[in-house]
């Protein structure tokens, strides 16, 4: 059975700026893949290039044996949940009319039912989405990704912006979704602690791919996660420097 994901040598840019270089990939069926790095390490470029949305790359992807750049058929098996959106409170459309948006042709109706049913959210089902929570939203998102039952499902950091109560329930399914229905899970986060939790493999990526290993193996292993804690610090530091307030007139206190 050829594996869900197989990436080798892709390198990618993005707005003219290289943003992945070299990285090979694979990931197995019924893999739990948490795939770490700071901001700008190429999380998000990795994933819309094995979505098919970003298409000028070198190397190859494969999703289920298939390379998406000769067919994009295999991508009917995955499900995608993207970063947390943010919806105008009366944005005329309801969870179910959401979760149906995601059906293929033949998928029947009461599917949008079952699924509501799985992730608590049967009782929403006539709420408009932008009245929900961040935490309720994205239960509908992940709905909306798996009414089709897609054997793999990709997410780019999609509890950014919910509340604590919410990230454990979110965190709960994808356990459940992965262990007790056998569906493969790619999943970009900055949480090494729900990682470390429950993900089964760890790729940890900052535009090249530096560690792709067993969960285990990459937290029994100080000097890789003080690597990638000190990475992720010192890009923060970076985007939140201040410049220097000019000299002479340039500064203003009061009005």
């Amino acid at each position: 059975m050829p594996r869900p994901i197989e990436i080798s040598g892709l390198s990618a840019d993005y707005s003219g700026v290289r943003a992945l270089d070299d990285v090979s990939l694979d990931v197995e069926d019924g893999d739990f893949l948490g795939v770490i790095g700071p901001n700008g390490a190429g999380k998000s470029t990795l994933f819309s290039c094995m979505l098919g949305i970003h298409t000028d790359y070198e190397g190859t992807i494969k999703v289920f044996g298939q390379d998406i750049r000769r067919s994009k058929s295999a991508l009917r098996k995955l499900g995608y949940v993207p970063q947390m959106m943010h919806f105008e409170r009366n944005f005329p459309i309801t969870v179910r009319e959401v979760i149906r948006l995601g059906m293929w042709h033949g998928v029947r109706e009461e599917r949008i039912d079952e699924v509501m049913q799985e992730l608590w959210i049967h009782e929403l089902e006539g709420r408009r989405i932008g009245e929900l929570s961040g935490g309720q939203q994205q239960r509908v998102f992940i709905a909306k990704a798996i009414v089709n039952d897609p054997k793999l499902l990709v997410m780019d950091e999609p509890v950014t912006g919910i509340d604590q109560t919410s990230i454990n329930l979110f965190y709960g399914i994808l356990k459940d979704l992965n262990a007790n229905h056998g569906m493969t899970v790619v999943w970009s986060s900055h949480d090494l602690d729900a990682v470390g939790m429950l993900a089964t493999q760890v790729a940890c990526l900052n535009k090249r791919m530096y560690f792709h290993g067993s969960s285990k193996e990459f937290f029994a292993d100080e000097s890789l996660v003080r690597l990638h804690s000190e990475g992720s610090m010192h890009i923060h530091m970076q985007e939140h420097k201040q410049p220097p307030a000019p000299p002479g007139n340039g500064a203003h206190v009061g009005t």
